[in-house]
């Protein structure tokens, strides 16, 4: 076995002595080339790749700052044992890890899988892993749970994100398989984006439609989305429809395109089947009568369809808002339907395009990392692929019993039919719905491994055995984005500490488990990653994502290609299907039942007196999935501080709440409280929550605190973008909040650390990062009574901020319950704690961040002052991350004239990664200069 996973020998010079590799980003799907800068092992420098076909250079605030989500902090070292739970109901603190061997924690891993498997069978065990893994990690995953274990009990957090979307191609297409590319964004004359943000969740892929709408100002772009996205804003018509009601809405755009005379009768008659029989249910889905479902008025859907129906080519791009559904397959089918019925597919321009939400969702959908799939594209339930693959793989036949997909796979872990479960690179702990019965299912599990880079994630605290990965920069593989294309992923620096790529990790515990059960070891045991894909390739010739002719060497020769990419080819393939032959028994497309109009419940679960607002979740701009990653970057925090929960000003008004104060958002299956913020663009009756924050910077777990269970019975996917609650005031009047400048980003890691097992004892705790060259790490609580003081003195530790130290200045007013102290050193402020009253929170925190001088600032340092006096920073939002620019001072060079030409040349905002152009648009367009679909 090589050292898999150490750096690579350079790539080139950049000119300061540190060497530049090409790699890949570890976000989302749209696959962005990166050049990575390494020195003195540190990864310490990253800029676009203007060579990937991807983006061309370009990179998003996430990406851009990869180098420092990349310093140490928050890491798995070593591998970790607890040998025995003391408790149901475990936690860190009461059952601690020891650090062991990797020879003892893989021979423990193995011993304990090995019975569990004799004594319960192979379905009792179970695999949870994760689409950002690379396509070797994943292979030697799923060649471990099929071949060697005989289990179809592996799934991957791409369940929570993607799954609705393969079972929607292949209810139409016959198979998951993309049909379109970046490229045709350029050449589309009419966009359609369905519930998705991608001016938010994918920047890249937005920039593109900047650029095709810039050059060609006849492209149109209709957004169909329950709220006023930034994406929504560059529309030229927006769909604002009720949630759950996207079925209907693209029935009734076909009944319209029937109706009108464009619909391509030829393709439909030579191309596809099924048209009948969806035509024959079109007659009671007219606009008129799906309107009020929809939320829309019927001449909006008229508009739509018309937009869509008389297009030249028009391309379709959709994510989560069609996805997380409890019928996500069917609103991925009707969405499909329109582009069968009018023929705009298979051709340059023209076609359904799925953005992938994780950068190798793609790549785990090729190995069939899903307990629904095979590797190839092959289907668990088709005894001929079982077949074919078993003698691929040389094993006598492959498990036939449906593997549990990933809310299953909880429950059935609570039920206790499965007993011990592998998770890696993934935190069910945060983003699986329903957290209460997620969480009681790790405490009680008889085994629970979690292979993970970073060790302070929310599902660390249940691992029994917690094995140390390597993360982004030190391991080497391959990934596929949303267009099918394959690039190679580098390793730049070694692993810290003990940690191991996630392959070597797999292989190795797999040869001890086969060991144990009497199977062939030497079936794991592969030279390199390399080696890895060569096998994972050769399983997919002859198939629809047929990689045979791909291997590493043609990947570093000619750089990322596309699949279909068969031996002897000499490109990929850009498009899919252009001789309109599609992958099912007859070469014809689907019209597929499961998108008809037939009716269902639009929501999984009704609003009602009690629970009167729709709970719907998303993405932000600058933050990543549970934040292990980017919740470490004190500047991505800046453009949002905090999680709050969203409503319309109206329903504001109308349920007597006001903006800023904590509310107690609630169902049966739990409560969050949070600050409660204002937005138009939020429908009347809808309650918006970012799905980032959980336990491990709130005092519960988050937005999935909330969310419903409910799956699509197609793809199994959960109903993550709906959920009835109730909205109330908290009543938390006593407040504290805490400030502390650390010394480096490793040291606000371990305060953060320090920090988190404290947040579940408050009633509301945020704890989070603020700064830029600095990191201040913020802690505010609340609570219905005044706190113990033994709490408070704890933290008061934690944030060097003790009374009895000399350089902690303090102000006591015990008549009202205020303590407040201030830690200086020099000529600055570096630390704060406020205690009954926190009014100037902010902005001191502001200065501390800005290492404002103290001789201004130190008068001012316990009064009770919402807004700095004159001449002291404000705590301003960031628009651009990339230049660190604030709300206030573009809105002060827009009071001084200047449109977005201006704030450009005067602050530059918006003229790097682009992130930050629509909302720049906006407030440009609240002053009135110029439209809020201006190019830039």
């Amino acid at each position: 076995m090589s050292e898999a996973g150490r750096a690579t020998p350079a790539g080139g010079e950049n000119g300061k002595g540190r060497s530049e590799q090409a790699t890949v980003c570890c976000y989302c799907g749209t696959g962005c080339g990166v050049l990575a800068s390494a020195e003195g092992g540190r990864i310490t420098a990253v800029r676009g790749d203007p060579a990937h076909p991807a983006n061309f250079g370009r990179l998003c605030t996430k990406g851009s700052t990869l180098h420092l989500a990349a310093a140490p902090g928050g890491r798995a070292l070593y591998p970790k044992l607890r040998d025995a739970r003391a408790i149901v109901g475990i936690t860190a603190a009461t059952t601690p890890r020891r650090r062991v061997g990797w020879d003892a924690a893989l021979d423990t891993a193995a011993e304990r899988f090995a019975d569990i498997i004799r004594r319960h069978g192979p379905d009792a065990v179970a695999f949870y892993i994760s689409g950002q893994l690379l396509t070797e990690d994943y292979y030697v995953f799923n060649k471990l749970a099929r071949a060697l274990v005989g289990t179809n009990n592996i799934d991957s957090n791409s369940r929570l994100c993607m799954s609705s979307a393969v079972s929607g191609y292949k209810a139409t297409l016959g198979a998951d398989s993309v049909p379109t590319c970046y490229e045709d964004i350029a050449l589309a004359d009419h966009l359609l984006i369905a519930g998705a943000n991608p001016a938010w969740a994918h920047p890249i892929v937005f920039r593109r439609i900047e650029d095709a709408r810039r050059a060609n100002p006849d492209v149109s772009l209709t957004v169909v989305d329950p709220r006023r996205t930034e994406t929504a804003e560059l529309a030229d018509l927006h769909l604002q429809i009720a949630p759950g009601s996207d079925v209907l809405l693209y029935n009734a755009m076909l009944h319209v395109l029937l109706a009108e005379g464009l619909v391509d009768q030829d393709f439909i008659r030579d191309h596809t089947s099924g048209f009948e029989a969806l035509q024959a249910q079109l007659g009671s889905c007219t606009p008129g009568e799906v309107a009020a479902a929809c939320g829309l008025p019927a001449a909006q859907i008229v508009e739509a369809a018309r937009r869509f129906g008389r297009a030249r080519a028009a391309l379709s791009l959709w994510c989560q808002g069609l996805n997380q559904s409890h019928h996500g397959t069917a609103n991925n089918a009707a969405l499909i339907h329109l582009h069968l019925a009018s023929g705009h597919i298979a051709r340059p321009g023209a076609g359904p395009f799925s953005l992938t939400g994780q950068p190798n969702a793609m790549g785990g959908r090729e190995v069939g990392a899903l307990a629904t799939l095979l590797p190839g594209h092959r289907n668990v339930d088709d005894a001929a692929d079982r077949a074919e693959l078993a003698r691929l793989w040389n094993i006598p036949a492959l498990p036939a019993a449906p593997g549990l997909a990933a809310v299953q796979l909880f429950e059935a872990l609570a039920a206790g039919r499965v007993k011990a479960v592998w998770i890696a690179c993934t935190n069910p702990a945060q983003s699986l719905p329903d957290q209460a019965r997620v969480r009681a299912a790790l405490a009680q599990a008889e085994f629970v491994v979690l292979q993970e880079a970073f060790a302070d994630t929310e599902t660390a605290a249940y691992a029994d055995l917690l094995l140390p990965a390597a993360s982004w920069g030190e391991k080497s593989g391959t990934v596929t984005n949303s267009e099918r294309r394959v690039s190679r992923v580098r390793a730049l620096v070694p692993p810290p500490g003990e940690a191991r790529p996630d392959w070597v990790i797999v292989a190795d515990f797999a040869r001890r488990l086969a060991t144990r059960l009497g199977r062939d070891a030497a079936a794991f045991d592969w030279r390199d990653e390399a080696a890895v894909f060569a096998e994972h390739a050769s399983l997919t010739a002859g198939r629809d994502c047929d990689m045979s002719g791909l291997s590493h060497a043609v990947l570093e020769r000619d750089g990322p290609q596309q699949w279909p990419f068969p031996a002897g080819a000499q490109r990929g393939t850009a498009r899919l299907f252009q001789d309109k032959r599609f992958a099912t028994a007859d070469g014809r497309a689907r019209f597929a039942p499961i998108g008809f109009p037939v009716a269902h419940a639009l929501l999984p679960e009704p609003v009602d007196a009690r629970h009167p607002f729709v709970l719907t979740t998303g993405r932000l701009r600058d933050h990543w999935h549970g934040m292990s990653r980017t919740g470490k970057v004190a500047a991505l925090w800046g453009h949002t501080p905090r999680a709050e929960v969203v409503l319309n000003p109206a329903n504001i008004a109308a349920h007597g709440l006001e903006v800023g104060e904590l509310v107690r958002i609630a169902n049966p299956r739990g409560e969050l409280v949070l600050p409660l913020a204002a937005d138009t663009g939020i429908a009347a009756g809808q309650a918006w929550i970012p799905m980032h924050w959980g336990s491990a910077s709130l005092a519960q777990p988050g937005a999935n605190a909330l969310t419903s269970p409910a799956v699509d019975p197609a793809s199994r996917q959960p109903a993550l973008k709906q959920a009835a609650v109730a909205i109330k005031p908290a009543r938390l009047p006593w407040r504290a909040a805490w400030a502390r400048l650390a010394d480096s980003p490793a040291a606000a890691c371990a305060l953060l650390e320090n920090l988190r097992p404290r947040l579940a004892g408050f009633a509301y705790a945020a704890l989070s990062l603020t700064g830029r060259e600095r990191n201040v790490v913020l802690l505010e609580i609340a609570a219905e009574a005044t706190v113990d003081a033994a709490v408070i003195a704890a933290l008061d530790a934690a944030f060097d901020c003790g009374a009895d130290d000399a350089q902690v200045m303090t102000f006591d007013d015990a008549a009202r319950g205020i303590a407040k102290r201030a830690r200086v050193a020099g000529d600055a402020l570096v630390a704060l704690r406020l205690v009954g009253e926190v009014q100037a929170f902010g902005w001191l925190a502001a200065a501390i961040a800005q290492a404002e001088s103290l001789a201004p600032l130190r008068r001012w340092l316990f009064a009770p002052l919402a807004q700095p006096p004159s001449g002291l920073a404000a705590a301003e939002r960031t628009v651009c991350n990339c230049f660190g620019v604030g709300e206030g001072r573009i809105r002060a060079c827009l009071a001084s004239g200047a449109g977005l030409e201006g704030l450009q040349q005067e602050l530059k905002c918006g003229t790097a990664c682009g992130s930050c152009l629509p909302e720049l648009r906006r407030m440009v367009a609240e002053v009135g200069r110029e439209p809020a679909t201006a190019a830039a």
